[in-house]
């Protein structure tokens, strides 16, 4: 190809694409990124305030007002990475609502029976009778798989639970997540956002209950009888625990760890009337790093941050008014490829997409015949002007295949939180 000129090049695509999938012929029509278009970009965005904490390895974070929704300053932003237990939050966010919190419910061994190995357990015993305020205690504290299937067998199911996740994600306009599970366990195309994880997190904190359960630091837990054990959450933040000083005006919200994730976490705190939210994704090796570096980054926000300029912003739901955003062209076309939404169900092509994309096939096969005639008629003209070949492309195509890694990696490793 590299004799080619850009013309034969073009002509070549034209053609190749009659080949492909119908749905890979469709034109992306939109390029608004939700939030803004700077939090598509790499690198760190900020605006009118210097004295970022210089010691921030994470693939990704983000600060944001949670009032106001302005994105005060962020790093890969939209940057799918495995997101771990800090999906519990859209899993409490969908289902919190479903049941009162003093209904009792027996747990039977199906309940637990699709638990992945290797979970953080809160200590489910089949047989044994909690109350749901219980189970949402187990799944905010100790970030209890156990807990949380419970839960998922009470609302339908998994596959139910999943969709309903999915749903509502779709509803948060959190268009970087795709939901496996509603733990957070490493499944393969289990991915999300440092957006997404904060939008989860202002959303939820609109619940009292999902507030109070995240802000809750031991709890006494059913053993079976009269007997009770105490459980202790496993934010280090909110309890000072693994060396940590607690961080002063912290409200919750969620952490998590997976071999394949590394660290997660969100955290919200509120200082002087003004409550930040912070998500820090995958910073280097330490088990208190992505602690550390989010009450840096809450540190910025509450001191010099407060003069940011918004780079961006957390948007409104669409149940609540909000206007409809639409994802990163990068994005839409990996969720495409994936058979997302626009395909029917086993990833075959929906009939309207089957439409789109032979309009865009015969378009491009229109379009790659004229640039073949074009080039015999200009050739000469080219190569006596020395025409060369189009920008290279391989730095981005390197960085968009490091990015969606996250999302077609597979891993078996333990899940601890």
């Amino acid at each position: 190809m590299r004799d080619c000129s850009r013309l034969s090049r073009r002509a070549v695509l034209g053609l190749t694409a009659a080949a492909l999938p119908l749905t890979a012929a469709v034109p992306a029509a939109a390029t608004t990124v939700v939030g803004g278009e700077r939090l598509a970009r790499g690198g760190v965005q900020v605006l009118g305030a210097g004295g970022l904490p210089k010691k921030l390895t994470a693939r990704a974070w983000l600060v944001a007002d949670c009032e106001t929704g302005e994105v005060l300053a962020s790093f890969n932003a939209h940057r799918r990475l495995a997101p771990a237990s800090t999906l519990k939050m859209l899993f409490a966010d969908t289902l919190l609502p479903r049941f009162a919190p003093t209904l009792r419910y027996r747990v039977t061994d199906a309940d637990l029976a699709d638990v992945p190995l290797g979970s953080s357990l809160v200590g489910i015993k089949p047989g044994l009778t909690y109350t749901v305020d219980q189970l949402w205690q187990g799944v905010f504290l100790r970030s209890g798989n156990d807990a949380v299937h419970v839960l998922a067998h009470m609302n339908g199911g998994i596959d139910k639970t999943v969709a309903e996740m999915q749903a509502r994600a779709g509803d948060l306009q959190a268009l970087d997540t795709h939901v496996v599970s509603p733990d957070g366990f490493d499944h393969k195309g289990q991915i999300s956002s440092a957006y997404d994880l904060t939008l989860f997190a202002r959303h939820g904190l609109k619940n009292e209950d999902f507030r109070r359960y995240c802000g809750t630091r031991t709890a006494d837990f059913p053993a079976g009888g009269k007997k009770t054990f105490q459980i202790q959450n496993t934010d280090r933040l909110l309890t000072g625990a693994w060396g940590l000083h607690t961080y002063d005006g912290l409200i919750g919200v969620k952490n998590g760890y997976t071999s394949h994730a590394g660290n997660t976490f969100t955290g919200a705190a509120t200082r002087g009337g003004r409550t930040l939210l912070v998500t820090v994704m995958h910073p280097v090796a330490g088990s208190n790093a992505v602690y550390e570096q989010t009450a840096a980054l809450l540190d910025w926000g509450f001191g010099v941050g407060r003069s940011a300029q918004a780079v961006g912003t957390l948007v409104t739901p669409l149940s609540e008014g909000g206007v409809n955003a639409t994802e990163a062209p990068a994005h839409r076309a990996a969720r495409a490829a994936a058979g997302a939404p626009g395909t029917a169900s086993g990833g075959r092509p929906s009939t309207l997409r089957l439409l789109e994309g032979a309009a865009g096939t015969a378009a491009l096969l229109g379009a790659g015949a004229w640039a073949l005639r074009r080039r015999f008629r200009t050739a000469p003209a080219a190569a006596a002007a020395g025409e060369g070949q189009g920008p290279d492309t391989g730095g981005r195509a390197a960085r968009d295949a490091d990015e969606s890694a996250a999302e077609t990696a597979e891993s078996g490793g333990r899940h601890r939180r």
